[in-house]
C-alpha cells in the first residue's frame, strides 16, 4: 500500500478536531492505535529557541514497528508558514516512504499568537502526489449550511423529521459546529432505528446558539418584534457580540437603504453599483425592495431611531445598553408592520 497525506484546515477548534479523529480512526482500523499513530504538536517543534519542522519529517521517514503501517499527525502547522521553513516537508512530500500515512493539520499552537493563510506551497505540493486537502469548516450561506448539516445527520446514522432539523437548524444558528456533539447524544439516546420528530430532539438542544446578523435585519424587515428581539438576544448573549457591534450591524443596514432612497436605480444591478457590492446582487436587491416598501419618511425615521440609540449607548439614557437595543429593534420591527 502506498503512503497517503491529507492537510485539514479550516473550521473551528472543534471541527478540526473531529476531522482529525475521524481521519486516524479510519486509517487504524483494526490496527493497534498505540503501535501505528505517532501525534507532534507545537512542543515538539521546538529545538532550542527555533522552531523547526524537521521533527515532523523525522517521525514520517521512521519506519514501522510491530505494525505493517505507521500514521503521523502532524498537529499545530500553523507555526510554519514561509516556503523557507516549510522545506523539509515539502522534500519528503515529493519522495514519501510508503508505509507512512500523514495528516498534516494547520491549526494554532497555544504559543502562536495569529494563524496565517495556508501556504499555497503546502497546498499544491499535497495534491501534487495526490494527497487530500480537506477543509473541516462549515460552508457559508443557507444552502451550504444545509447541505453540511444534511450530510453530519446522514454521517451519525440519524433520520430526522423536516421540523426536527428546522428546529435544530433554527436553534443552534451560527453555531453549527455543536452538532456532531448533539448528534451523538441523540443517537445514545434515541438511537437509529426510527425518525425523529421535533419532540423527540426538543430536550436534547441545550440553549440557543448566536444567530448570523441578516436573521435580526430579516425579522425586522418583516415585522416581527418578538422574533426580533429573540435575535437581538442571541447575538449579544450567546453570540459574545457587543452592543456598539449589534448597532453598527443595524446601521450598515438601513444605510443601504438611505442610499437607495430616492435613487434613480431600476433593478437589483444597478442598486449593487451604486452600494459598491460585488458579487451576488441578491442583498441589492433586498436592500432595494425594503427602501421601497419604507418609503422615505420610515427611512428617515430609522436613520433617526439609529442615531438617538448610538447617544444613548454613550450614556445619554439612564438604561442599560441591552435595553437600548431592545428598544431600538422593536421601534424599528414595528415600523414594518
Amino acid at each position: 500500500m502506498s503512503a497517503t497525506v491529507v492537510l485539514i484546515h479550516g473550521g473551528d477548534e472543534v471541527l478540526l478536531s473531529n476531522a482529525v479523529r475521524e481521519r486516524v480512526h479510519a486509517l487504524v482500523g483494526e490496527g493497534d492505535r498505540e503501535l501505528m499513530v505517532a501525534e507532534l504538536n507545537e512542543a515538539a517543534y521546538l529545538l532550542g529557541e527555533e522552531y523547526e519542522i524537521s521533527p515532523l519529517v523525522d517521525a514520517a521517514q521512521t519506519p514501522p514497528f510491530l505494525s505493517s503501517r505507521r500514521i503521523v499527525v502532524g498537529r499545530e502547522l500553523g507555526r510554519f508558514s514561509s516556503k523557507d521553513v516549510l522545506a523539509p516537508l515539502l522534500r519528503y512530500l515529493s519522495d514519501q516512504l510508503d508505509s507512512t500515512d500523514l495528516v498534516l493539520v494547520w491549526e494554532k499552537g497555544p504559543a502562536l499568537q495569529r494563524l496565517s493563510a495556508l501556504p499555497k506551497p503546502l497546498k499544491e505540493a499535497v495534491s501534487a502526489v495526490g494527497g487530500e486537502v480537506l477543509n473541516a469548516g462549515i460552508p457559508t450561506g443557507r444552502d451550504g449550511s444545509t447541505q453540511w448539516m444534511d450530510q453530519q445527520i446522514s454521517a451519525a446514522g440519524l433520520r430526522l423529521r423536516a421540523s426536527a432539523k428546522r428546529l435544530v437548524a433554527d436553534h443552534l444558528g451560527e453555531d453549527l459546529s455543536r452538532l456532531p456533539a448533539l448528534l451523538k447524544t441523540l443517537e445514545s439516546a434515541l438511537g437509529t432505528e426510527h425518525p425523529l420528530e421535533a419532540d423527540d430532539v426538543a430536550p436534547f438542544i441545550g440553549e440557543g446558539g448566536s444567530v448570523p446578523p441578516w436573521e435580526l435585519t430579516d425579522a425586522i424587515e418583516s415585522g416581527q418584534i418578538a422574533s426580533a428581539l429573540d435575535k437581538l438576544d442571541r447575538m449579544l448573549n450567546a453570540g459574545g457580540r457587543n452592543e456598539m457591534q449589534v448597532l453598527a450591524t443595524l446601521y450598515n443596514h438601513f444605510s443601504r437603504l438611505l442610499y437607495l432612497d430616492g435613487a434613480e436605480v431600476a433593478d437589483e444591478k444597478q442598486a449593487a453599483a451604486l452600494l459598491g457590492l460585488k458579487g451576488s446582487t441578491f442583498p441589492a436587491k433586498k436592500a432595494l425592495r425594503q427602501a421601497r416598501k419604507l418609503g422615505p419618511k420610515k427611512v428617515a425615521r430609522s436613520i433617526e431611531l439609529l442615531a438617538q440609540a448610538d447617544l444613548d449607548l454613550r450614556g445619554a439614557t439612564g438604561l442599560s445598553s441591552s435595553a437600548v437595543l431592545e428598544v431600538l429593534v422593536a421601534r424599528l420591527a414595528q415600523m414594518n408592520r
